[in-house]
């Protein structure tokens, strides 16, 4: 079964960008111009995007540079604690709704120092595959379409995000038996 796997996981890429292309051709599409045609609309989408982008990053640094991520950090420490959840995780548990870039920094500093076998590695490793960018999605791909009000997905995507932290927690301490 392993090698069925492994054989699909290898060839399904490869197989898709060769079998898109010949499907359009004989589906009478000029492949080559409708992908122009898209590229040339994901430029000017990028164009429309970018200060959503910009905003997302300006407002992340000035968060980290003002020092409320620590002093978030140092507040939430206690209750965490009581869960399981270490303080080295506290930052990541902060940054990856805001940051993938910095979540991803973050862990892997956390995995350079604590070790990629060690709990907080494997916490780390789980929470970055658990939760979304849900500040740089919002801005993005809302701002791409031009949704400035965002109603109720700010909640929910935080709510989505606390759940996949919940799940990340829960998940190491079964499988690994923390």
């Amino acid at each position: 079964m392993w090698a069925v796997l492994d054989f699909i996981s290898l060839w399904t890429i490869p197989f898709l960008l060769a079998f898109i292309p010949v499907y359009g051709y004989f589906k009478g599409v000029r492949v080559y111009e409708a992908f122009v045609e898209g590229a040339s609309e994901g430029f000017w989408i990028a164009v429309r995007i970018m200060p959503y982008v910009v905003a997302v990053f300006v407002a992340l640094g000035i968060f980290r540079s003002a020092g409320a991520m620590s002093l978030l950090a140092e507040t939430l420490a206690p209750v965490l604690s009581f869960f399981g959840v270490p303080a080295e995780i506290l930052p990541l548990v902060i940054m990856r709704p805001l940051s993938g870039g910095g979540a991803l920094g973050i862990t892997a500093e956390l995995l350079k120092f604590h070790g990629p076998d060690s709990y907080i590695g494997r916490l780390a490793s789980t929470m970055q595959g658990s939760t979304d960018t849900t500040f740089y999605i919002l801005s993005v791909y809302f701002g791409s379409v031009g949704i400035r009000n965002t109603r109720h997905a700010l909640p929910v995507g935080l709510l989505g995000d606390l759940a996949g932290f919940i799940a990340a927690v829960m998940v190491v301490r079964l499988v690994f038996g923390y």
